[in-house]
């Protein structure tokens, strides 16, 4: 067992190493839309023959940037921007952005009153659209990660994408998931408000007033858009894709349990399924460990994961 345990290291420090040594070129490129400018990154392979696959790299909840960095997290891990050196590695280009009202996309942002989950959906597809018109590219492919998985779904399928890949993406809607995280950690009075409320939002109906320890969640102001969210479901947006489907997951993964996949595979039984040993969140290979893996959102040193980007580059270039 520690034989075999020493080979894999061995395997993934050789594979990580490959990875590092990428030749590939970034170029800015930006999104023009009615209420301003989306700005991203493409990852551009060295020269070769033909054009190249591309795929659009859709970051996760939150103001997380293109990059794979969170301003409410210590430092970096650069997650993304590994993920799209290391498929450049492999001849595939990327384009990665910083969602609307994030970092370099700031002043595209609505008030929070005014977004909905669709403006995120509508950005990706527009940005398909462009990667398509563009003639250095061949295929265009979606890669949407965490709740931009979900994302990624629906732009995939708006935009007529190539293929589609999901990194730890949840099967279950947004509304399953609060109850899951909230079940047993609240008090009996607002676990009863907290059903009042997402049930009223599952409907389609705003709720106010909303008790103050629940505002967090459901403050007025982020309602319409958690209505706008809560109404897809991923297993069910995920079985009406028509390309070829990559579903990928770490199984060290703390916040998007290896369950989930498995419940998205259900629903796309001829998707392509890799579960990847060892893996976290953020595509990096660390023990299910809290500590461990509270440090490895803050440690930009730490290699994505080489089966991970085997996985996906694999999939990409057979996909097409």
């Amino acid at each position: 067992m520690r034989a075999a345990t020493n080979f894999i290291t061995v395997l993934l420090l050789s594979l990580a190493a490959g990875i590092a040594s990428a030749q590939s070129n970034e170029e800015h490129i930006a999104l023009e839309t009615p209420t301003g400018r989306i700005a991203g990154t493409l990852q551009l392979p060295a020269a070769g023959e033909g054009k190249p696959r591309v795929a659009l790299i859709i970051a996760g909840s939150g103001p997380t940037d293109r990059d794979g960095n969170n301003p409410l997290i210590p430092g970096r891990n650069d997650s993304l921007r590994m993920l799209a050196v290391a498929l450049a590695e492999e001849g595939i280009a990327s384009l990665r952005y910083d969602k609307r009202g994030v970092a370099a996309s700031l002043p595209a942002g609505p008030t929070e009153s005014e977004l909905r989950f669709e403006t995120y959906v509508e950005d990706a597809a527009a940005w398909i659209g462009k990667l398509k018109a563009d003639p250095r590219f061949g295929s265009v492919a979606v890669i949407g990660h965490s709740e931009g998985s979900l994302i990624g779904m629906l732009a995939a399928q708006q935009g007529g994408a190539a293929a589609f890949v999901s990194i730890a993406g949840p099967a279950d809607g947004a509304s399953t998931i609060l109850r899951k995280q909230l079940a047993g950690k609240l008090p009996p009075d607002l676990d009863k408000e907290n059903e009042r409320i997402l049930a009223a939002l599952e409907n389609g109906t705003t709720v106010d007033p909303v008790p103050p320890a629940l505002a967090v969640f459901y403050r007025p102001s982020i309602q319409p858009y958690l209505i706008s969210y809560i109404k897809y479901v991923p297993s069910q947006r995920i079985a009406a894709l028509t390309m070829p489907v990559l579903i990928a997951q770490g199984n060290t993964d703390i916040q998007v349990e290896v369950a989930q996949a498995y419940g998205l595979h259900r629903a796309k039984p001829d998707a392509t399924l890799a579960i990847i040993p060892g893996m976290n969140h953020i595509f990096k290979h660390v023990r299910a460990d809290p500590a461990l893996q509270a440090a490895a959102y803050s440690d930009p040193s730490l290699p994505v994961s080489p089966l991970l980007v085997k996985a996906v580059s694999d999939f990409l270039k057979k996909a097409n």
